[in-house]
């Protein structure tokens, strides 16, 4: 697939791309990144910028003792490799996995620092992605350290929730596995399994093969126990 041909089929995209130089248009390449599979890895050496276009993809952190904690995730359109081209380093600082498919266009890094500085409207909304992730992360940062297991698991599905646009009569299942749920709440399996049977226990969800399962009531109870603990 060549760039213009994802343009085609993402016409947003244009807006990021409206101003590339055409010996740099004419160098780009599309990949596809299956889900679960890694996009980069922490410190390696990056020499490209990517855009993608297509997927979500989620931003972890890789710790010597095996243990992983998950940063943030993001949706489409996005960057792969801004921060550490903005802040003139060599390596990945993070790494980034595909949640779902990514289709992502890739330029090198060369041609990205001077498309960079030419271009103020793509300097621009890379500025901004980068702002509001780290806005993201200032909002909710300590959130972790000051509140229970049961309050950061709840706070986890009632963003899901809404993510996922629950209504009256429906019914959600999360899917992923504990290991993933760890990574992305930041508390261990054996913590996390404690608090879903406790919860459980309290008519927060159901399980369904071992997956939490709750519907709208449920959703309504953990708004009223979440507005509860902020007070």
């Amino acid at each position: 697939m060549t760039l213009n041909e994802l343009e085609e089929l993402v016409p947003e995209l244009k807006k990021y791309t409206k101003n590339m130089p055409f010996d740099i248009r004419s160098r780009c390449i599309v990949k596809k990144h299956p889900a679960g599979t890694l996009i980069h890895q922490k410190n390696m050496e990056l020499d490209y910028l990517g855009i993608v276009a297509m997927g979500s993809d989620r931003v972890i952190n890789e710790f010597e003792n095996g243990n992983i904690y998950m940063i943030e995730s993001n949706q489409c359109i996005d960057f792969i490799g801004e921060v550490t081209i903005l802040a003139k380093m060599p390596k990945t600082s993070v790494t980034i996995e595909a949640v779902e498919d990514c289709l992502v266009a890739y330029i090198s890094r060369k041609d990205a620092e001077h498309w960079l500085s030419i271009d103020h409207n793509l300097l621009s909304l890379v500025a901004q992605k980068v702002a509001y992730k780290l806005y993201r992360s200032s909002y909710h940062n300590g959130l972790k350290l000051f509140y229970p297991p049961s309050y950061l698991l709840l706070d986890y599905i009632s963003k899901y929730a809404r993510f996922h646009h629950i209504r009256l009569g429906q019914t959600l299942t999360i899917t992923k596995t504990r290991q993933m749920l760890q990574e992305e709440i930041g508390i261990n399996v054996k913590t996390l399994n404690r608090t879903i049977m406790q919860l459980k226990k309290e008519g927060f969800f159901t399980l369904y093969k071992g997956k939490i399962t709750f519907d709208y009531s449920q959703y309504l109870k953990i708004l009223e126990y979440l507005e509860k603990e902020k007070n």
